[in-house]
């Protein structure tokens, strides 16, 4: 059998980078995967490509309303919501002298905020289906500091702990809902894009990247999706409020 067959799997940010690869990789394993995000052009085209195992709903993560559309959207279209990635988000370079509060808020808003909105929203409707898994997408710098990313790192850490209530408070409560982390390194997706072209040092912007990894190389969406479809299978059953990190041995 398919490690998620009959699953139904809401994915925020699933037009592209990672989103867009666990969507693949829920359809390829037997579930449906509701793509929920901004880029109505790219989610649509995705969820034609991957036929009837998917369909695209709109959502702007920091919208409680949108985010209680896109859950009812997913219940009417396949019947249910077995597990939910928050995988929306939004990176920026800045320190604690250089950023602004509207930026600050804005970084927070997408991506701490919009994390918050999502386990809410689908709890409901997870429990109304038996239970199930959220994964929620942290970074490495949300397991440590960066002098370049102070709003970033301040959102990512909120998420990671975050995850942790979730996962006790759905325990504690007999849900059998499942919340988790994910902690990836440089993954090579539109996020960082504006990066890999600059000059730091003597090096571009990708050569520096890859070489913070002990591996040597930028991670590929497809690498991090493949944990997280481990988290949404019956795999990880004993695993909730906990850290899975996929960053080329960055932090170890």
């Amino acid at each position: 059998m398919s490690r998620l067959e009959n699953r139904i799997v809401l994915v925020s940010g699933g037009a592209s980078g990672i989103g867009a690869a666990t969507a693949r990789l829920v359809v390829r394993e037997g579930g449906k995967a509701v793509l929920a995000d901004r880029d109505e052009t790219k989610g649509r085209a995705l969820a034609d490509e991957l036929g009837d195992g998917a369909s695209f709903v709109p959502l702007d993560v920091t919208d409680e309303a949108a985010w209680a559309r896109a859950v009812a959207g997913t219940v009417e279209r396949f019947g249910a919501v077995h597990g939910l990635l928050n995988a929306a988000g939004v990176g920026v370079r800045n320190s604690i002298e250089d950023c602004t509060l509207a930026e600050y808020r804005r970084i927070n808003d997408i991506n701490a905020l919009g994390t918050f909105l999502g386990c809410k929203a689908v709890l409901p409707a997870m429990k109304r289906s038996g239970g199930g898994s959220i994964v929620n997408i942290s970074s490495v710098l949300g397991l440590r500091g960066a002098s370049y990313a102070m709003a970033y790192c301040a959102s990512k850490g909120a998420v990671r702990l975050l995850t942790k209530h979730v996962a006790l408070h759905c325990a504690q409560m007999k849900y059998d809902i499942r919340c988790n982390s994910v902690h990836p390194g440089y993954i090579d997706t539109p996020m960082i894009a504006p990066r890999l072209d600059q000059t730091i040092g003597n090096m571009s912007g990708r050569q520096w990247l890859e070489e913070l990894h002990p591996l040597g190389r930028l991670g590929r969406a497809e690498e991090v999706a493949a944990m997280i479809l481990f988290l949404l299978s019956d795999e990880s059953a004993f695993s909730t409020g906990s850290e899975f990190v996929c960053d080329g041995g960055l932090t170890a």
